[in-house]
């Protein structure tokens, strides 16, 4: 899910033919997630081949692929390597959801609600070294290329934005903003009918903010991202408001645990 700074950071809609021509950075996992969870039967099954494997990301690959690729917008897709280890709490807290989704889901089935049971069929949706595997094999086949992270994928293809090798980065999330991306798309890769995105630009959103992008990174720790946890009641308003008050993180910090008398 990432940081959530959406309270204070406006996306800008654009044109799907402002994209054509240029090379975006796909958030590999961010995308395989949304056509995990979306591109299931009514019940929530999700889509499977003869032998039971699931096939729901390939599908999304491969047609949504196939939709951008027809607007003339290359696409490189970018997989996670190993999570750092500051991530484990993140991991082990999203994999208790997810098992927990799929009790659910097979209890709502049983009880013959369909509609319950594909609400928690789309939170139930987890990555397999299978799943990972079957979609590189794809992009080989249809000739897309790919790059393997070794360590965050967002960092891996915000990297390659700053340095010029894509034009902008594919995915939901706000972290590749703190990564430093430069330009953000969102809406590019979701599953259903291809429609204008969305951009988030990091200069422009400094500017709008009025802040560095060092102080963007400070507001992320004091709201919690995939990383830490954050400070309680502090959320993305808030934490911009005492960033530009007090400049950094360590003062803030400071004057809280002063404002408190101990740690926030």
């Amino acid at each position: 899910m990432g940081v959530k700074l959406r309270d204070v950071v406006s996306p800008r809609r654009i044109r799907l033919e402002d994209l054509r021509g240029r090379t975006v950075a796909v958030d590999a996992a961010n995308t395989l997630y949304q056509f995990l969870s979306s591109i299931r039967q009514r019940d929530g099954t999700p889509l499977m081949d003869s032998r039971g494997r699931v096939t729901s990301h390939l599908s999304g690959i491969l047609y949504r692929t196939a939709a951008v690729m027809e607007m003339e917008i290359r696409v490189i897709y970018v997989f996670d390597g190993r999570s750092h280890h500051l991530k484990g709490e993140t991991v082990s807290r999203r994999a208790d959801i997810r098992k927990k989704s799929e009790v659910e889901w097979k209890r709502a089935l049983e009880e013959g609600d369909i509609d319950r049971a594909r609400k928690y069929a789309v939170r139930s949706a987890r990555m397999s070294s299978e799943i990972l595997e079957s979609s590189k094999r794809l992009l080989e086949l249809l000739g897309i290329p790919y790059v393997q992270a070794p360590g965050e994928g967002e960092a891996q293809a915000s990297y390659m934005v700053k340095m010029g090798d894509a034009w902008a980065v594919a995915s939901q999330d706000y972290d590749c903003l703190l990564f430093g991306a430069p330009r953000v798309v969102r809406n590019l890769t979701l599953s259903g009918k291809l429609e204008d995105p969305e951009i988030i630009e990091l200069e422009s959103t400094l500017r709008e903010l009025s802040i560095s992008h060092t102080q963007l990174v400070d507001m992320a720790l004091l709201v919690g991202t995939d990383f830490n946890e954050g400070v309680k009641g502090i959320g993305a308003r808030r934490g911009l408001k005492l960033i530009r008050e007090k400049g950094d993180i360590f003062n803030v910090i400071r004057d809280l645990e002063a404002d408190i008398g101990g740690d926030p």
